[in-house]
This record gives C-alpha cells, sequence and structure tokens, in this order.
C-alpha cells in the first residue's frame, strides 16, 4: 500500500519507503501544480501515470544519470552532427516538442504524457524551468526533448525523433551545452539502451539524493540558446 498526499501539503514520502516492485513507486495523488512538482524533484521524485490513473509518484532505484563531461558519441552520429542540413533551436517551440512527446510511438499507441501533464510542463516553462530543444530540417521539426532545469542538473522528461537519430542530435547538443554552461548532471530517470549508448549509467539511488543537496544550490549564468554549430573531436 502506498501512502496519499495531501491536497494541500507538499510533503512526500521518504524515498527509500518507495516500492521495489512496480519499482520506484512511491506515493498518489496530489496534483501538478508548479509548486508540487519542482518539490517532487527537488526530492528525486517525478510524476508518471497513464490518463486513466490517479497521479503517481516515482523513485525508482538505482537512479539513470550523466554528467555532461561523459557524453558519448558514436562515430557515426559524430558525422551526423557534422552534416549541414539540419538546425537546433532552444525553446523555440517548447508546446510543439511537448506534443510530439505525447504522439503514439510506433510500438505504442498509448502515451504518458496526458492534456494535463502537457499544461503543466507548458506552466514550468513559462515561469522558467522547462526547456525544450529542438531539431528542424527544412524547417520541419524532426527531433527533440524537453526537460525542467534546477539548480544545475537538467531533469530529462521524453524526447522524440521523425528522423534518424534526430533525437540523438537533440541530446547531444543539449549536453554539450550544458556542459558549457557549468551544468553538473542530466537526471534520465531510468535506464534504456539508447540512453546508454549515449553514456549514462546507473548510480544508487541515496547517491543521487546527495548529489541532489549540494547541485541544486547551484546556479550557472546562462541564457538558453544554442549556438550555430556543434563541436567535436576526433
Amino acid at each position: 500500500m502506498i501512502p496519499w498526499l495531501h491536497p494541500l501539503r507538499l510533503e512526500f514520502p521518504p524515498v527509500d519507503t518507495a516500492l521495489d516492485e512496480p519499482n520506484g513507486l512511491l506515493a498518489a495523488g496530489g496534483d501538478l501544480r508548479p509548486a508540487r512538482i519542482l518539490a517532487a524533484y527537488r526530492r528525486g521524485i517525478f510524476p508518471w501515470y497513464n490518463d486513466d490513473e490517479p497521479i503517481l509518484w516515482w523513485s525508482p532505484e538505482p537512479r539513470c544519470v550523466l554528467p555532461p563531461s561523459q557524453l558519448h558519441i558514436s562515430r557515426s552520429l559524430r558525422k551526423t552532427l557534422r552534416k549541414p542540413n539540419y538546425r537546433v533551436s532552444f525553446d523555440t517551440a517548447f508546446q510543439q516538442v511537448i506534443e510530439a512527446c505525447a504522439a503514439p510511438r510506433s510500438y505504442s499507441q498509448g502515451t504518458w504524457i496526458s492534456p494535463a501533464m502537457q499544461r503543466a510542463y507548458i506552466e514550468l516553462h513559462e515561469l522558467g524551468y522547462g526547456h525544450s530543444v529542438e531539431v528542424w530540417m527544412d524547417d520541419e521539426l524532426v527531433g527533440g526533448l524537453y526537460g525542467l532545469a534546477i539548480g544545475s542538473v537538467f531533469f530529462g522528461e521524453s524526447m522524440f525523433s521523425r528522423r534518424t537519430d534526430a533525437s540523438k542530435i537533440a541530446f547531444a547538443h543539449l549536453v554539450e551545452h550544458l556542459k558549457n554552461w557549468g551544468y553538473d548532471l542530466i537526471d534520465c530517470q531510468v535506464y534504456n539502451d539508447h540512453l546508454a549508448s549515449l553514456g549514462a549509467q546507473e548510480i544508487p539511488r541515496a547517491e543521487f539524493v546527495d548529489l541532489l543537496t549540494k547541485l541544486l544550490e547551484r546556479h550557472p549564468e546562462h541564457k538558453w540558446h544554442a549556438t550555430p554549430s556543434f563541436q567535436t573531436k576526433d
């Protein structure tokens, strides 16, 4: 049995009380107002639920993360990044990106990015916490990602791709900029092979929470915009 959140208070149970199965399920209920979502992320918790379920809050064990300095770029992706047939922008089409991330995938007809979730993260974008990366080809949005930036941590939420490697292009540009801006960590939440191929790794949840207490107090000074080109080393 998991606890239900108080409708007014922004308190969460300790993350070490999350279930082992399903991995990381911590609590249910509450709402998606910005203050609650931000309070959750600061504790290593995030919302994730289907549209026909109550709001569910998670803190999985272990946690998948990527320090920006450890980005791995394969030889094939390196070649793609050097091609001039795409351009990258930041924060110019947040709503389009989140809608594209919410669209049905070839392997699944459902989505956890419900209209309520979209509205919540669009509001966080308007408050300066939510950010997007867009990949364009001939003025067509072909890939991108979005997430939240708090302190020196970027909390990745979702990505999409309509062309080969478009989401990897977005991620590579994001990581390169975060590294240059002084960010310390990218939260990838849950391991998958796609993220692992880019250098993501798993760490214990307790270590992740300890990192948050330090990194959320740092505030890199920068403006969210993409430079015209991507520089990589051979």
